[in-house]
């Protein structure tokens, strides 16, 4: 209890700053006597034990680690791909044209598989002769099971549409159909029946299978982390704050240590903040409940990270940024306090960076996504359902991959049409991809893209506890980038 650690420390002649004290255990006898102690050899004077005292005794001790004296040059974050706001009003003709350059971006794909090679147009082959063999490419706009159950789907390109008929006897092509989602681009082997096509393969625009997974020749590691939620009276402070004493390495055994040190690349992937007015009620549920205070708070905690470790943030859906994606980058007047880091980079969700490329080594490519698009997946792909759902968003990651893009489906998230490029399509194949939105940790290996769903610092909120949601919050993914081994810190209790 917050007044019995007051009542600890008024004992011995000190008073606690209130904000201090919540962050404090009060059931940690051990805890509060180590830190009184270091408290008495820090000052003789002062009777006043506040936050900026706690961190210099913790947080800020920098100069005594083992720190190379490294410029941060040496360690590049390049933004390779980000979302470039132009503000104009929408016309219809937007969607159309931002439709339009989705379907050639993702057939450009699909036509570099063999079979596909000589695909042709939906109007050709409605002229074609009965049992002839075609290819075709196309937007899946809707599919239905027959009374035989059979399935049929409707397919369109920029010509017409068509219907294709998938015989349930094929099993493995059945079952690729059935879990398939509306507005996905596919390709379709198959021979022709009377204004119908009769299919016999099912392509997806994929990623390669290639398994050799890239390295570099120094050991350094990669941090990912999302979800953070300051401003939640849920917010797991403490948790957040054995994570920066792990960083800067002030704790853990020799070998934390020196893996802490060695992190070069944290990579935070959306919800910062928890917001304000995202749900109803939620004033009931913020400790913090001014946006800029809250924004504020989060750079009060990432400043007290080392300066040699490069943090990239994205927003999510409680930023303080529009819901529609492509998110802009986070407004310069929310995040002053941030943006004064020198080691802060703000990117868009989603975004593509490249980071630690050299002479001779192009670096790594890493994909941000916060994951606004998962439920919708999680709720409406039976594959994802039924393996787990909610616990499983590693799932849903390697579905995305599958489609070369994070929302397929009209509806499975809010967007802005843009008439010259879609951002939300997977165009390069990352090395990383790194998401978060469910409070879930996850970790997949899908060809040579490594996935990774950040934790949370939030512990279960009542939504959750409703749904039936179970979050694994205070945990931390490291890529050591020279042999791609993967560990995972529990900063929690």
């Amino acid at each position: 209890m917050k007044s019995e650690t007051v009542h600890f420390f008024l004992k011995k002649g000190i008073l606690l700053n209130p904000d201090l004290s919540e962050n404090l255990d009060s059931e940690n006898m051990e805890e509060l006597n180590n830190l009184f102690e270091d408290f008495s050899k820090y000052s003789t004077n002062s009777l006043i034990l506040n936050n900026s005292i706690y961190k210099s005794l913790y947080l800020e001790k920098e100069e005594d680690l083992i720190i190379p004296n490294i410029d941060n040059s040496d360690y590049p974050v390049v933004i390779t791909k980000e979302y470039a706001e132009v503000t104009k009003k929408k016309e219809v003709s937007d969607f159309t044209q931002h439709y339009k350059k989705r379907f050639n971006l993702i057939s450009k794909i699909l036509q570099s598989k063999r079979g596909l090679e000589n695909s042709i147009s939906i109007h050709k082959i409605l002229n074609k002769r009965q049992r002839e063999s075609v290819s075709l490419i196309g937007y899946v706009s809707s599919k239905n099971i027959t009374k035989n159950k059979n399935m049929i789907l409707t397919l369109e390109d920029l010509t017409g549409s068509i219907k294709v008929i998938i015989t349930k006897d094929k099993i493995p092509l059945f079952e690729d159909a059935n879990n398939l989602c509306l507005d996905e681009i596919i390709g379709i082997n198959g021979s022709t029946g009377n204004k119908v096509v009769f299919a016999d393969d099912l392509y997806f625009p994929d990623v390669p299978k290639n398994d050799v997974l890239k390295k570099c020749d120094e050991e350094i590691y990669l941090a990912v982390i999302s979800d953070v939620h300051v401003g939640s009276t849920m917010f797991l402070e403490n948790d957040f704050l054995k994570f920066i004493k792990w960083i800067n390495g002030t704790v853990g055994n020799s070998e934390q240590k020196n893996v802490a040190l060695k992190v070069k690349y944290l990579f935070v992937v959306g919800d910062l903040v928890d917001g304000v007015g995202i749900y109803p009620n939620q004033d009931d549920e913020l400790n913090i409940k001014d946006i800029f205070k809250q924004y504020d708070k989060f750079g009060e905690l990432i400043s007290m990270i080392r300066k040699d470790v490069k943090i990239i943030i994205c927003p999510g859906n409680h930023d303080a940024v529009r819901i529609a994606e492509p998110q802009p980058i986070l407004d310069k007047d929310y995040i002053k306090t941030i943006l004064k880091l020198p080691n802060v980079i703000s990117v868009t969700n989603p975004s593509f960076v490249n980071i630690h490329a050299s002479e001779g080594f192009e670096g790594f490519d890493v994909l941000l996504y916060h994951g606004y698009s998962f439920d919708y997946y999680i709720n409406n792909v039976g594959i994802i359902r039924n393996n787990g759902g909610y616990d499983r968003p590693d799932l849903v990651m390697k579905y995305l991959l599958q489609k070369r893009h994070l929302a397929p489906s009209h509806g499975s998230t809010l967007f802005i049409p843009d008439p010259d490029d879609d951002f939300l399509t997977i165009t390069k194949v990352p090395d990383f991809f790194l998401a978060g939105h469910v409070h879930k940790p996850a970790i997949n290996q899908y060809g040579k893209v490594t996935n990774i769903c950040g934790s949370c610092w939030q512990s279960k909120t009542p939504f959750q506890e409703k749904v039936g949601h179970k979050p694994e919050p205070s945990k931390v993914q490291l890529v050591n980038l020279k042999t791609r081994e993967i560990k995972v810190m529990n900063f929690g209790e």
